[in-house]
């Protein structure tokens, strides 16, 4: 069995350039949330050269909108959504630093191009196990767009939250 690599953002080039497809993580640190919505937002911040809520360079982002958390739990399940809708989106973030994403399913073209020029990977997480996954999340702050609700971005503090390596910078893919 191949060693799983531990993954601490931010993120250098260097360490998603030694990540191939199929290659097993741990992420520890603090991601973010983001969904259509904030997607759609932080590339308006990126037009209009207005600062971002969290600093790009060498974050990751999660395709989740958790839900509300029960008593004694800081957040609710948190399981991926399809990351093809936020494809429009992802290239203008990973040319701005944006180093991985995390989400299910297919990327597109743009995606896979963004992520071989300027050196990032997408990663994959288990879809229907928002509650297994939720386990790995030890805090949740609001960091940006309250008003979306669930789509707000929030910075999650995850320990050991695993995934795959789907799509890696050489533009080899888990899904060929």
């Amino acid at each position: 069995m191949d060693q799983i690599k531990t993954l601490q953002p931010p993120l250098t080039e260097a360490d998603v350039r030694s990540l191939k497809a199929g290659d097993q993580v741990l992420v520890t640190g603090v991601v973010y949330t983001a969904r259509d919505m904030a997607h759609k937002r932080l590339c308006e911040s990126i037009d209009a050269g207005r600062e971002m809520p969290f600093e790009l360079e060498g974050a990751i982002i999660y395709f989740v909108g958790p839900t509300p958390a029960r008593p004694g739990r800081v957040i609710g399940a948190a399981g991926p959504t399809t990351s093809s809708r936020m494809d429009a989106f992802s290239p203008k973030l990973i040319a701005k630093g944006l180093r991985a994403m995390i989400g299910k399913g297919y990327r597109g073209d743009e995606v896979r191009d963004a992520l071989k020029k300027y050196g990032g990977v997408h990663l994959s997480t288990i879809g229907g196990a928002g509650a297994l996954l939720s386990k790995h999340i030890v805090s949740a702050e609001v960091i940006a767009y309250e008003d979306l609700g669930t789509e707000a971005i929030l910075g999650l503090q995850v320990v050991d939250f695993p995934a795959v390596v789907a799509y890696d910078c050489e533009g080899n893919s888990v899904y060929k």
